[in-house]
């Protein structure tokens, strides 16, 4: 089942697909979510799993979209994913704050690019902007099953192609 989440005006489109309604496992609940990406026809698509769920963000501009199971998180597992300002904030802070923070920097990561290229220690989480703004970015969280989180980044200011030089 593919249910399409109220962002608000100029957000992405962000549809959770829920395989459990349909009985898709994990490969088809992957082939459902890049068919749907591919069907709306946005010049940006991300796309996150966890089976039995799975997000699809489209926008017309850079996208990044991630979904997380809360699960225990150890203390070694958080320090190889926060900043050094992160670290203070993560000592007091339980599993879902730090499975939160994770989520927001791997769709913070995904927007940017390939989320491979960066080092989550040197990539500040968007959980924490202001009003979910930075820039010219803008983050949310996403409003997914219990025992989940989820979170959508996106550039909200269209960048124009520069001039061709002769």
């Amino acid at each position: 089942m593919v249910t399409w989440l109220d962002m608000g005006t100029d957000a992405p489109r962000v549809a959770l697909i829920d395989a459990t309604c349909d009985g898709l496992d994990e490969a088809a609940l992957r082939t459902r979510a890049r068919d749907l990406g591919a069907a709306v026809g946005a010049d940006a698509v991300s796309r996150s799993y966890c089976h039995p769920y799975a997000l699809v963000g489209c926008h017309t501009d850079q996208v990044g979209i991630d979904i997380e199971r809360f699960v225990a998180c150890d203390e070694r597992f958080a320090r190889s994913i926060c900043t050094p300002a992160e670290v203070a904030r993560t000592d007091s802070a339980g599993d879902r704050d730090v499975v939160s923070l994770w989520s927001g920097k791997e769709a913070l990561a995904k927007a940017l690019g390939d989320a491979v290229d960066y080092d989550p220690r040197r990539l500040e989480s968007p959980v924490g902007w202001p009003d979910g703004v930075c820039g010219a970015w803008r983050t949310a969280a996403l409003p997914v099953p219990d025992g989940y989180c989820g979170w959508v980044c996106w550039r909200a200011i269209k960048r124009t192609p520069s001039p061709n030089r002769a």
